[in-house]
């Protein structure tokens, strides 16, 4: 591939209250290594927000920006028109609600211009309805309230996906592996391992890798069968299965499962199924607007008391408390 000097891509990003550090950081920092690597300014990129005002960071650093939304609307029609926009945000990315986005990125969309998202921006892509068919990816914290909001849009827990002009990736260290793919595109292997090299990673990761760690290292159970079990649980929440049919599937008796379980894992098998279940209840409620009973059908549970019964005795509060603390995202 040759490399005549002229900018590649110019890139916006468009900065939320409550954007990660991390993954705006893992996806401009290969782009300045890019440049510097080819001798050129391949890429040119600006900051954008709202209303061109500074925005603060999850980690609370506040970022300055070049732009706002109505000046990047104007450069549409002119030489500043950019290839790709990507949508950085983090925290509470499911009470964010401005229209004016919305319309914008579908604007982008029609353009056919790049649309992207780091950490949690499918969130903000899938309202603007730009995610209905397509793969995507997000957060693993904030993917069961997602699934939820957007059934028709493909997520995934990979790292990141790219369905045809849409970029999304699950946030932190994941930014770097979208975007060392992007450069890859641009401008070919060679000038990717030498920013691989400036930024002492070895690999681009592919989108199917993992985001959380194995069973094994996240639970520190080593018994296969152990951790079998609870793939299982895991695959099956809004139904649960019963014991004995667990343990038809693994080949154990349900006797066997329980002593496994209290060797392994301090607490029956029954326990821990309740605790599963209940942790994705507790990300629906924090992430979604949901009702509470049809939280509680999501998680496998027949009745909303006997959900509260269980879900105010590991976490000493209601339901409907635990969203009550939900802060909404103050937006200018």
């Amino acid at each position: 591939m040759t490399h005549d000097g002229a900018v590649k891509r110019s890139i916006v990003f468009f900065m939320v209250p409550d954007f990660t550090m991390m993954a705006f950081a893992s996806a401009l920092e290969p782009l300045r290594a890019a440049n510097r690597m080819l001798g050129h300014e391949g890429y040119r990129w600006r900051l954008a927000s709202l209303d061109g005002r500074p925005v603060r960071a999850s980690n609370g650093v506040e970022c300055t920006v070049d732009t706002s939304l109505d000046e990047e609307r104007r450069k549409l029609a002119g030489p500043e028109r950019p290839a790709m926009m990507i949508v950085c945000s983090g925290l509470n990315i499911e009470t964010y609600q401005q229209k004016s986005v919305f319309a914008f990125l579908r604007e982008l969309s029609s353009r056919r211009i790049a649309v992207g998202g780091l950490c949690t921006g499918a969130h903000v892509l899938a309202r603007a309805g730009l995610l209905s068919g397509r793969r995507c990816a997000i957060h693993w914290e904030n993917l069961p309230g997602f699934a939820e909001a957007f059934p028709t849009a493909e997520v995934y827990a990979d790292l990141f996906e790219v369905d045809g002009n849409i970029h999304t990736c699950a946030g932190g260290t994941a930014a770097l592996d979208m975007m060392l793919q992007l450069i890859g595109d641009d401008f070919g292997d060679e000038v990717v391992s030498r920013v691989c090299e400036q930024l002492l990673t070895d690999r681009i990761r592919s989108p199917g890798d993992r985001q959380r760690l194995p069973l094994r290292a996240r639970l520190g159970v080593q018994h296969p069968k152990v951790l079998s079990i609870i793939e299982l649980m895991e695959a099956n929440l809004a139904e649960p299965l019963s014991l004995v049919g667990i343990a038809d599937h693994v080949g154990l008796s349900r006797r066997q499962i329980e002593r496994l379980f209290d060797k392994e894992m301090g607490r029956s098998p029954a326990r821990y199924y309740l605790e599963i279940r209940l942790d994705r209840a507790r990300h629906l409620l924090m992430q979604s607007s949901l009702p509470v009973i049809e939280v509680a059908v999501a998680c496998g549970f027949v009745s909303a008391s006997h959900f509260a019964k269980c879900y105010r005795e590991l976490y000493a509060r209601s339901p409907q408390q635990e969203r009550g603390e939900r802060k909404p995202l103050v937006l200018p």
